[in-house]
């Protein structure tokens, strides 16, 4: 719906006073045949237009609360001071030869956010989405936010992994670089990402090294100006209590999973207390998620008048006036519909907040995303 149609279908009285004011700029616009390009209505007078029309609004009009607004210009501070905005394309899983375009087609809708990975394979398909963006006057680099991850191969090595990130990304620099599981895997195995021993299980390399260790490693990446901040991933209270006491740089970030069916609310609560960002992954369950048909998402959604994605995205991200979490959502698609939709919020209440909470409580907690490790991770519902 148009920034103004909402208002004139609202009363007769709104439509004629649009009706009176795009006469009087014909009028002005036919007196200045000479210049064809002022025949266009510009953003100004579309302003102006908005503001005529509000002005003679009666004041007993409710315009309806339940309309899907874009998330565009909601964003958090993180402690280093920067913006980072509320809601981002997600790239984890995205089909090869579909990243690019989706990436391009997100910032076109107005996504200033992109999360990407090195064990994802797809940076550079995402380096070429941005470009294109940029190269098409969508946007400049720098009002893009991109975040990208070091994997568990390079835990010694978080720079070489950052440059060979940055290479395929075809990027100076990122915004956000986190480490993607505390957990070191050996750099010299059988796999280049996913080493293994004779036995099938994972080829580890935490006897002599750790995720604090790799911390101390990712603090000197800020003195490179590759990266302009850093933080972590999938990490439990138990890991962010082991890391805290020996930061000297605060993590800026903590993604993990998070929706309805797994809340995670004790590290959620740590993260919050010590002004760490969540970042929510996989928000809206995992692909082909039962999550959409659980009773209360659905009850929640008839009550907007909206699907079952848009109050996922809704329950995580900032929206002026609601009742959420208060969290970073990075939802993935390539579907050119589905990440418009994905951008656009509603103001849930306390009732909506408690109905989708409710969910868990009922059905048990249910997480998607656990690799098999052979590590304790430290999930309460893991033990």
């Amino acid at each position: 719906m148009s920034r103004w149609s909402a208002w004139t279908t609202a009363t007769p009285c709104l439509v004629a006073a649009k009706r009176a004011f795009l006469s009087a700029q014909q009028c002005h616009e036919d007196g200045q045949t000479k210049h064809p390009k002022h025949r266009r209505r510009t953003p100004r007078v579309e302003a102006s237009l908005a503001n005529f029309i509000l002005a003679r609004s009666p004041k007993h009009i409710k315009h309806p609360e339940t309309q899907p607004i874009a998330a565009m210009s909601a964003s958090f501070t993180l402690n280093t001071g920067a913006k980072i905005p509320a809601v981002g394309l997600g790239t984890w899983q995205s089909d090869p030869g579909q990243v690019a375009t989706a990436v391009e087609n997100a910032l076109k809708s107005g996504y200033r956010h992109i999360d990407a990975a090195f064990v994802y394979g797809n940076e550079n398909e995402v380096g070429d989405g941005i470009r294109k963006a940029i190269e098409g006057g969508v946007c400049k680099r720098e009002d893009i936010f991109v975040t990208s991850k070091l994997w568990c191969t390079y835990h010694r090595t978080p720079e070489a992994c950052l440059d060979e990130g940055l290479k395929r990304l075809g990027l100076d620099y990122i915004d956000l670089y986190l480490m993607h599981w505390p957990v070191p895997m050996n750099p010299n195995g059988n796999h280049p990402m996913f080493p293994k021993h004779e036995d099938g299980s994972r080829d580890l390399d935490m006897k002599e090294w750790n995720h604090i260790k790799t911390w101390k490693e990712m603090e000197k990446l800020l003195k490179t100006g590759k990266t302009r901040a850093i933080g972590v991933s999938n990490y439990s209270v138990k890991f962010l209590e082991e890391l805290l006491p020996h930061c000297e740089v605060m993590p800026a970030a903590n993604q993990i999973e998070n929706h309805p069916y797994c809340p995670q609310q004790d590290i959620v609560d740590l993260c919050k207390s010590k002004g760490i960002l969540v970042e929510a992954y996989s928000p809206l369950g995992s692909t082909g998620s039962p999550l959409f048909q659980e009773e209360g998402v659905q009850e929640v959604a008839k009550k907007h008048n909206v699907g079952p994605g848009t109050i996922l995205i809704s329950y995580q991200a900032l929206t002026p006036g609601a009742v959420n979490k208060g969290q970073c959502a990075l939802p993935k698609s390539v579907t050119p519909s589905r990440i418009e939709e994905n951008l656009k919020t509603v103001k849930l209440d306390s009732s909506d907040m408690d109905a989708l909470e409710g969910i868990h409580k009922k059905k048990g907690i249910t997480r998607f995303v656990y690799p098999a490790f052979g590590v304790n991770l430290g999930f309460p519902d893991k033990q």
